[in-house]
């Protein structure tokens, strides 16, 4: 049976007001930390959002995903700049399943002379 696909709101500015007003200092100091976040630095603005991007992906936010391709454009990012980063991302997601593999190895008590020969 196929699935539906998740229905995700639009953000919009209702959204965002109603957010602050049922949280307004939090609200208030998460939009201060991203200005800071995102403001030109040692990494120019347009690296942050490449960044953001990857991340992006890699924590599977749909508004994330969104956004801060968008910013990486306003920014300048070309798209072959924005899918480098996100194929950075899917290799660092891939890579950290592997690596932790050891973990399992290490559960399963495999020896340190077994480890090599079990692939």
């Amino acid at each position: 049976m196929p699935t539906r696909p998740l229905h995700l709101p639009a953000p919009s500015p209702e959204i965002s007001r109603e957010r602050t007003r049922l949280a307004p200092g939090p609200a208030e100091a998460f939009h201060a930390f991203s200005k800071s976040v995102f403001a030109a630095g040692a990494l120019p603005t347009r690296t942050k959002q490449l960044i953001a991007v990857a991340v992006a992906h890699v924590t599977q936010c749909p508004y994330c995903i969104q956004g801060h391709t968008k910013a990486a454009r306003r920014e300048g990012a070309s798209p072959e700049e924005i899918m480098e980063a996100i194929w950075v991302a899917a290799e660092m997601r891939a890579g950290g399943a592997f690596a932790h593999s050891a973990i399992a190895l290490d559960a399963m008590g495999l020896p340190e002379g077994e480890r090599s020969s079990a692939g």
